[in-house]
């Protein structure tokens, strides 16, 4: 009995959460986002900086959007992917992103390499969202071949985004 009325509460907290949500995600447009962190923060063998530029679509499929992303890192590493995102609300300035990507994954070194062409790359986004809809986040990230390489070594970044709707951008040029 406790166990069917604790699904029943979390089933219901979860559907309150999304519908009481629909009103700021109604209103959230398509995004350039850039970013600047570290990589491989973690295991240090190919340590330096890395810069990202991702496209994040404003139509939904279900819950997520699509966005496209491109990576590079100052020793020489290169990333090219898209992927899935779901952006959950915390109230209305707090937003919540995990995300996912396939990666074409090029370069490495002797003391990092990543094993594979092919990189999964998982995040998790914190962001305060601006009145303007502009977001400015910390991201966790974690490259992986997902074992379809020999080897699977992974590594992590750590990065600072900022997120620029899209028309912000446009109507500059009008």
């Amino acid at each position: 009995m406790l166990g069917k009325l604790t699904k029943y509460l979390v089933a219901t907290a979860v559907a309150v959460v999304f519908f009481a949500c629909e009103q700021a995600r109604a209103d959230d447009p398509a995004f350039f986002s850039f970013a600047a962190g570290a990589f491989d923060w973690n295991r240090k063998k190919d340590q330096g900086a890395e810069f990202r530029f991702e496209y994040r679509h404003d139509q939904k499929y279900f819950f997520f959007k699509p966005f496209l992303a491109g990576a590079g890192t100052t020793t020489g590493s290169g990333f090219i992917g898209a992927g899935i995102l779901l952006d959950v609300y915390l109230g209305n300035r707090l937003v919540v992103t995990p995300s996912v990507a396939p990666h074409y994954y090029w370069g490495g070194n002797k003391k990092l390499d990543l094993g594979h062409e092919m990189e999964i790359r998982s995040q998790l986004e914190v962001a305060y969202r601006f009145d303007d809809r502009s977001r400015l986040g910390l991201a966790v990230s974690h490259y992986s071949n997902a074992s379809v390489g020999d080897t699977n070594p992974g590594t992590e970044s750590a990065m600072v985004y900022y997120s620029i709707p899209t028309t912000t951008i446009t109507n500059l040029f009008k």
